[in-house]
């Protein structure tokens, strides 16, 4: 009987038509998980004059969305890795979808914050085992860039719900937003359902899984025998423990656990004070109307994808060291620049090309910094790890819009962009902690070994 490394014959193998079109499913499900996930954000502006109330009485409502995705986070990393990353993943589609859904039926902000908080936990569960999964389907030269264009997906899926706001909320109102937003995700889920594997290296680990992996293996191209036992290299020859949070904090992983933590709590946080506050903050304080402050978020997301997707292939270049060192030090001057901008309705050029960079360079750090925390752990912890690091930088994420509304009350829309610097400067700080970054790949002979930059 032939023995088979799985891991390394996947991370040394070729990237094909197949995987490429796992990588396409995979990132389907992150774009609906970004298009629920900013759905709020874009709609207040719609709802608060219908019901009669200010921009801010939904700060609650916003800040219980990430409360709901920091339980997500941690729960379906956990149990990505004890029942599979496609199982937890697109049952986390299905949670967020039909809760989204429901959301269109609310006539209070209670309601609305509660319902947000129960779909949160879809929201958060689906983005590290998306990342994990990714980055199991794929050669190891190619996983940064796979993990970073699934999580662009999620900047792109805020495109799309900014979008949708400016078409559909003035002509069907706020309500048909939440409607879209759930339906297609469940659909989509269940067509997925039966076309996406689970990972090769999780079903590794299942003895009776054997043929469906073979069969997986197959359709990547490998010419695998019938008769073939598999090994995972990581784990080959030791019994599989359920993975536990304590993993993470062994004196091989501590210092680069301790720096994702923080750099996924502060990165998280800025992000989302971009996210929730900024159709808000041109509404009140540049007298934009609905559409048009949304579309203050739509550049800020179109920034990010085209941002995240640079930073991933400039990562396969020169590794993530300088390429997210540089762009957080960027992003805090580009702030700053935006901290000395005023608010003109009548001549958005320059405001919304600035949305854009710095959009950008906020994205690009926080989408490739789900490829970093998928390459610091290994694949028995992989989802715990990622899912961990994401579920701690949801307090971060939580509290966004109080530190932003702060901010914003306190020194209006300059001391709202003097936020978004010093929040980065730690993200700066906090990357540099990180001892295993992803290495460069581009030009590296598919056998050499790679160390950490």
């Amino acid at each position: 009987m032939r023995t088979l490394d799985v891991g390394v014959t996947i991370d040394e193998g070729r990237w094909t038509t197949y995987q490429k079109l796992l990588i396409l499913g995979t990132a389907l499900t992150i774009i609906l998980d970004g298009v629920d996930n900013q759905l709020l954000p874009n709609a207040v502006p719609f709802i608060a004059p219908e019901w009669g109330v200010q921009n801010s009485a939904f700060r609650n409502a916003l800040a219980t969305g990430p409360f709901g995705m920091m339980i997500g986070g941690l729960m379906g990393g956990i149990l990505g890795d004890r029942y599979g990353r496609r199982s937890a993943l697109l049952g986390s589609v299905i949670a967020f979808a039909v809760l989204t859904l429901a959301i269109a039926f609310v006539n209070s902000v209670f309601m609305l914050g509660l319902l947000r908080f129960i779909a949160g936990i879809g929201l958060g569960g689906a983005m590290p085992n998306a990342a994990a999964l990714a980055s199991e389907y794929v050669p190891r030269h190619r996983r940064p860039f796979a993990v970073t264009l699934t999580i662009v997906c999620i900047p792109l899926g805020g495109f799309v719900a900014s979008t949708m706001a400016g078409i559909i909320g003035p002509a069907y109102g706020w309500r048909a937003l939440f409607i879209v937003g759930g339906l297609v995700p469940v659909v989509l889920a269940f067509v997925l359902w039966t076309l996406l594997p689970e990972s090769p290296r999780f079903l590794a680990s299942r003895r009776d899984r054997w043929p469906e992996l073979t069969h997986v293996l197959r359709r990547m191209g490998h010419d695998v025998p019938a008769d073939v036992s598999y090994v995972e290299g990581t784990t080959a020859g030791a019994p599989r423990k359920k993975a536990t949070i304590g993993d993470l904090f062994a004196p091989m992983f501590r210092r680069d656990t301790i720096g994702l933590f923080a750099s996924f709590f502060f990165c998280l946080m800025v992000n989302y004070v971009a996210i929730q506050l900024v159709p808000s903050m041109l509404r009140d304080n540049g007298k934009f109307t609905p559409g048009a402050a949304a579309g203050g978020l739509q550049w800020v997301n179109v920034g990010g994808v085209i941002g995240a997707i640079g930073g991933a292939l400039v990562i396969q270049r020169v590794g993530s060291r300088a390429t997210m060192l540089g762009m957080s030090a960027a992003a805090v001057v580009c702030s700053m620049i935006m901290a000395g901008m005023r608010l003109d309705p009548t001549d958005t050029f320059a405001l919304m090309a600035m949305f854009l960079v710095t959009g950008g360079l906020l994205n690009a750090v926080q989408t490739t910094m789900y490829a970093l925390a998928a390459h610091v752990y290994p694949t028995e912890i992989r989802s715990t790890g990622v899912g961990t690091a994401v579920a701690f930088g949801r307090i971060g994420n939580a509290l966004a819009v109080y530190v932003g509304g702060y901010a914003l009350d306190r020194g209006g829309s300059p001391g709202y962009f003097t936020c978004w610097a010093i929040l980065m400067a730690v993200v700066f700080l906090s990357l540099a902690v990180v001892k295993r970054h992803v290495p460069r790949t581009a030009g590296v002979p598919m056998g050499a070994p790679a160390g950490a930059h």
